[in-house]
């Protein structure tokens, strides 16, 4: 274990980079600083070979520093090919897209998203975004992993107010724990360390149960999240 001392940015940068394989091809979108973060953080310690897909349509092929935004044009420094956006759903339709980095507002057991509507979709309280492509990447892509900076009962809850999108959610990285999708339903994997499985039940709309403590980073991912954000962007995500 590690005894450095690490933020909950950093251990979530960190449970999202492990759970990435090398020689996969993901893809993370708008407004993801923390996934482009773990992205970074996979490829520079045990998946060197992963190819990285970005908004501004380059491959992440020369991206040693964080950026401030997912759209920052450097995404697409040196990249051996740019592509558009509408080239990674037809890679994704054609089953070419091993990992898709997405988020919700709401978010339910089933690991399906809302990013639509809070309320009644006839008279909604809130008009969100919108899915922006993920209506057809969660189904399409070979597994999706999501994250969310905040872990409270309006976030995960019983049932969404609006159906987004649904598919193959494998993960999900939040503040308090890491999510698994097993037999269709999201499972407590590992729980944070600090938190208690009470604070973890008071936050979430379904049952949950004791599990494994996360491993903290260790001081090879600590330094290498140092390196790769030395303006400590990833704390925005979570102020």
């Amino acid at each position: 274990m590690s005894g450095a001392a690490y933020t909950t940015a950093d251990l979530m940068a960190c449970a999202i980079a492990r759970l990435l394989r090398d020689g996969e091809t993901v893809f993370f979108g708008l407004a993801s600083p923390l996934p482009m973060l773990g992205v970074l953080l996979a490829r520079q310690t045990h998946a060197p070979r992963l190819t990285a897909l970005n908004i501004p349509g380059g491959m992440g092929d020369a991206v040693a520093r964080l950026p401030r935004s997912t759209v920052d044009a450097v995404l697409a420094e040196g990249s051996r090919y740019l592509f558009t956006l509408a080239e990674v759903f037809d890679l994704s339709a054609r089953g070419r897209l091993d990992t898709a980095l997405l988020s919700g507002v709401q978010i339910d057991r089933q690991g399906r998203i809302n990013m639509s509507v809070i309320g009644d979709p006839a008279r909604p309280r809130v008009a969100l975004p919108g899915g922006a492509g993920a209506a057809l990447l969660l189904p399409t892509a070979g597994r999706t992993i999501l994250w969310r900076s905040k872990h409270d009962r309006r976030t995960f809850v019983e049932r969404l107010d609006y159906v987004t999108a649904a598919g193959r959610t494998s993960h999900v990285v939040t503040p308090l724990c890491l999510f698994e999708r097993r037999a269709g339903r999201l499972e407590v994997a590992s729980i944070h360390p600090g938190v208690s499985v009470e604070a973890l039940q008071e936050a979430t709309c379904w049952p949950v149960a004791a599990a494994p403590e996360t491993p903290p980073p260790t001081p090879e991912e600590l330094a290498t999240l140092a390196r790769l954000d030395p303006d400590n962007v990833r704390a925005a995500e979570l102020g």
